[in-house]
């Protein structure tokens, strides 16, 4: 249980565990559990939440609540990749304005849209909802194992997640993402049609990285994570229900 409140640690705000001493290695399977924790909180608070205030307002405060949850961590990666991604710039440009702290307009503009997309996703889904909102932040934080697999890290002298990148990852590191794949099939047939979304998320947006930069680094990671987990919702939605 150390390795899962490592994790829980390095991706929320929660204090669970009281680890001290991290293995980047040894948390990686975790993260999709970590998932898992913060999505079951997440539908517990929605469960309360509309109650008082019906689907519209409650999935925003859903929105709200997950980015506090986990301290905002990944829509910082988002913000700090897609000013560095989004613009015609050599790879060393690119990787050094992701370096950089400040918030830039497309930024901004891609935290914006993300946050929104990911509101809109949640208000639409009806059937499953509960179900749902406990899987899909475990998908999400699980496209960062495939990034961690199928990139190289992009600042070998250091950085966020240098650590993880030590020695390659194994395919027993997936067995976390067995969790929400078997959790998914309660949806019946539909599961299907979340896995191939969420398959097809996961492939572009590595495509993408790599054709871009050829590498990957923790803010890129973070990125996979928002924009994996709004895609999942807004498609998820789709009909009203999945």
């Amino acid at each position: 249980m150390r390795d899962f409140f490592s994790a829980v640690q390095f991706i929320t705000i929660l204090p669970w565990g009281g680890v001290e001493k991290f293995d980047p290695q040894r948390m990686i399977p975790y993260f999709p559990l970590v998932g898992m924790a913060l999505g079951g909180l997440v539908a517990l608070f929605d469960y309360v939440a509309v109650s008082l205030w019906g689907k519209t307002v409650a999935s925003l405060l859903d929105v709200i609540f997950l980015a506090v949850l986990t301290g905002a961590f990944h829509i910082d990666g988002l913000g700090d990749a897609a000013d560095g991604l989004l613009g015609q710039r050599p790879k060393e440009k690119i990787l050094a304005i992701m370096k950089d702290s400040r918030l830039g307009t497309m930024g901004l503009v891609a935290i914006v849209c993300g946050l929104s997309i990911k509101w809109a996703g949640i208000s639409g889904l009806d059937t499953n909802r509960t179900l749902l909102l406990i899987i899909m932040p475990a998908f999400a934080r699980g496209s960062m194992l495939f990034g961690m697999r199928c990139l190289p890290y992009g600042r070998p002298e250091g950085g966020t997640g240098v650590d993880f990148f030590k020695h390659e990852l194994k395919p027993s590191a997936f067995w976390g993402l067995s969790v929400p794949v078997l959790f998914s099939f309660l949806l019946g047939w539909q599961a299907i049609w979340l896995i191939i979304c969420f398959a097809a998320i996961t492939a572009g947006l590595i495509r993408y990285y790599q054709k871009r930069v050829g590498c990957i680094t923790g803010d890129m990671l973070g990125a996979m994570t928002e924009v994996t987990e709004a895609g999942l919702f807004l498609l998820a939605s789709i009909g009203g229900s999945v």
